[in-house]
């Protein structure tokens, strides 16, 4: 195995691997043929090593031209992050945040990194003026915050970096602010190099049919509170960690601060050491916190997307997507906190608790990026639905629910295979839920003593009712929740009765 990509250093100097000096290389040449007024956006997975690559081309840029550069961001964070790794390679840098109201001493530095709303609201208050910029590098290009800044560099080299070249709205596609997209190496090479984790991923199936829809394009807040907030999601997720992850290093994934604070409660009261960590916290708290999380070998850290970017902790040892997604960025974003390598983590796990592996496929698997770049309608349109991710689920009564049913050897039911015989033989539809119905109440009655007893094993196959009727329900073709919910409490009602059917008739 090679060892990680965690900048070498050899007699003060940085050493790039291979595949990082390929891409400056390809880079370089695009700006010996464009000089200026050229938008080049290049693309390497989190990981990689995006900082070592453009600190390098700003090293060897600013010797070979005498031109200064300009490097934005958009979190403070990876100001302070960014400065740092230029100095490493010997740029001597400022850094414009919000204290900086002039730069009378600019003639000092050849390069300056800003946070894009600092650096938009000085240039367009005139209150400062950069001058003799050949080069702009924008950190997190998928952002659309940068647009804004482009009209102040119009005749320079701008070089957007990212791990996923999509655009973070989906009404202004990256095609049209960039000219031209590099690709650089795969996650899976980069695992099989030895520079990334591998990942070991598990699913857990989940109903999104009560998430909606934001302007942005993603699920909204509120949705997503009311469903992960419930006691189910809350039990499946601490069974997901216990069955997966108990003992190891985890970061928790949310959408919502109340879905965060509700999984340290759970966790706490579980008995398992865990922090919670938002937007609201301070700095200080924040640097508390992420210090006890590196020091803790068990740690459990919950959150909200705040840890997507300019974190870095490489023994992280499981990364948990408590939430679903509709953003490509967000889904690689959130995983990419785990796949840093150590001598002592070859690999990582992905617990998704949102369908996203079957909404975007495996986070390792091979991503046609220029196609993604030329035609980013055609790629959301081909994301695969919510709807049609539930059809493929498969119910399987848990080990502590079957054996509850110990004595019934009987407890499968194709409803796909019981609605083609209706079909076949003429039958009413509903003859698959009576059939269904019949086999429950016989499960219920074999492993009781009494029509009691019979009737609170029942409630234990709410879900597997649940799952029967939402098959049945794609079968008929009238799958709206309202007339789900009908049919199981419908269901239900029935079950109960033919329950005390079969003890009379005993």
């Amino acid at each position: 195995m090679a060892i990680p990509p965690t900048e070498i250093q050899k007699k003060g100097q940085k050493v790039l691997y291979d595949y990082q000096q390929r891409d400056i290389d390809k880079i370089f040449n695009r700006l010996k043929e464009f000089p200026k007024k050229y938008n080049l956006l290049y693309q390497l997975p989190t990981g990689g090593g995006k900082t070592v690559i453009f600190s390098e081309i700003v090293r060897r840029y600013i010797a070979s031209t005498k031109k200064k550069v300009v490097v934005l961001t958009h979190r403070i964070e990876l100001c302070g992050q960014t400065s740092k790794m230029l100095t490493e390679f010997h740029v001597k840098n400022k850094i414009i945040n919000s204290a900086v109201k002039q730069l009378d001493d600019q003639d000092q530095y050849m390069c300056f990194v800003a946070m894009v709303e600092t650096l938009n609201n000085r240039l367009n208050d005139d209150q400062l003026e950069l001058n003799d910029i050949g080069m702009v590098i924008i950190d997190e290009a998928h952002y659309n915050s940068f647009r804004k800044l482009f009209k102040f560099f119009q005749n320079c080299f701008i070089l957007g970096v990212t791990a996923t070249p999509l655009s973070s709205n989906m009404k202004l596609p990256m095609k049209d602010n960039y000219n031209e997209l590099i690709v650089g190496d795969t996650i899976d090479s980069l695992i099989k190099s030895g520079f990334l984790a591998k990942p070991v991923i598990y699913t857990y199936d989940v109903g999104l049919g009560s998430l909606k829809i934001g302007m942005n394009g993603d699920y909204t807040v509120k949705s997503s509170e009311e469903l992960y907030t419930n006691m189910m999601m809350q039990d499946k997720l601490l069974i997901a960690y216990e069955e997966r992850s108990k003992g190891k290093k985890t970061l928790i994934f949310n959408n919502g601060i109340n879905t965060s604070i509700y999984v340290y409660d759970t966790f706490k009261k579980a008995g398992y050491p865990i922090r919670h960590l938002d937007n609201t916290n301070s700095r200080q708290e924040r640097e508390d916190i992420l210090t006890w999380f590196k020091n803790t070998d068990d740690a459990i850290l919950t959150s909200v997307s705040i840890l997507t970017t300019g974190f870095d902790e490489p023994t992280v040892e499981t990364i948990i997507l408590n939430r679903a997604t509709k953003s490509l960025t967000l889904y690689f974003q959130m995983i990419g906190r785990g796949s840093r390598i150590l001598p002592t983590k070859p690999q990582f796990s992905i617990i998704d608790l949102g369908n996203n592996t079957a909404r975007f496929g495996l986070w390792n698997a091979e991503m046609d990026w220029q196609s993604i770049f030329r035609s980013p309608d055609f790629y959301y349109d081909s994301l695969v639905g919510d709807e049609e991710i539930e059809r493929n689920f498969k119910y399987v009564l848990p080990d502590d629910i079957r054996k509850e049913f110990a004595i019934s050897t009987d407890i499968e039911f194709d409803v796909e295979e019981e609605y083609a015989k209706t079909k076949r033989y003429s039958l009413r539809s509903l003859t698959v839920l009576e059939k269904s119905i019949d086999q429950h109440a016989r499960m219920c009655v074999e492993n009781s003593e009494d029509v009691f007893d019979a009737r609170i094993l029942s409630r234990l196959l709410d879900r597997d009712i649940e799952y029967r009727v939402r098959r049945y329900s794609y079968c008929i073709s009238k799958s709206t929740k309202n007339y789900r919910d009908w049919l199981e409490e419908d269901y239900k009602r029935k079950l109960r009765s033919k329950i005390n059917q079969l003890f009379i008739d005993v």
